[in-house]
């Protein structure tokens, strides 16, 4: 007798990961407490993933279109106002932890660039394009992805400092005062 396929068993999966994945971290991660907590086998995880590296690549892009959802959402007069109300959702306190493993599986990618190549590249282009979207009507797509990077990075760099130190006042000002660096440079030409 054969089984049905459960379509939607890898995205139940994905989604019980991020949760294992935001109490646990990466660095130690073993597939089998990982199945055994999800109530499944490694195999499974295997079948549905390929790989633990294609596993946590999924996963992170799933985080990633979630967020990108939220920010989709959002909308204000000028991309100063915009890119201010992202850093609000990017600081806020149920995404800290979701910043944390992205910061550690980035520093592990890095020291391991071949096992997780699908996700530097896709964690940088995503962010990237998205960005771009913001000044391609307006510029020359070159110029656009210059300024997509400096946003890319700036955003990078606050929300590692926040997430080493907490000092939220002092990273919204220094926030603020990047946005008007940018504003005057090229976001509102």
């Amino acid at each position: 007798m054969s089984r049905t396929v459960n379509k939607e068993r890898p995205g139940e999966l994905r989604n019980a990961i991020v949760g294992y994945l935001l109490k646990h971290g990466l660095t130690n991660l073993s597939l089998r407490p990982l199945a055994r907590a999800l109530g499944c086998s490694p195999r499974i995880l295997l079948y549905h993933f390929g790989s633990k590296e294609q596993m946590v690549t999924e996963v992170l892009a799933q985080i990633r279109q979630q967020q990108r959802m939220t920010y989709d959402r959002i909308h204000a007069e000028d991309l100063t106002d915009v890119y201010y109300q992202v850093w609000q959702c990017l600081s806020a306190p149920d995404s800290e932890p979701l910043f944390r493993l992205f910061f550690e599986v980035y520093g592990i990618a890095l020291r391991q660039p071949r096992r997780y190549k699908d996700f530097l590249q896709r964690t940088h282009q995503d962010w990237l394009h998205a960005i771009k979207q913001d000044f391609s009507s307006k510029r020359d797509p070159k110029e656009a992805e210059a300024m997509a990077t400096a946003i890319l990075a700036g955003f990078r760099g606050f929300m590692l400092d926040y997430c080493a130190t907490q000092d939220r006042k002092r990273l919204d000002r220094a926030v603020q005062l990047w946005l008007r660096g940018l504003q005057s440079t090229f976001l509102n030409q």
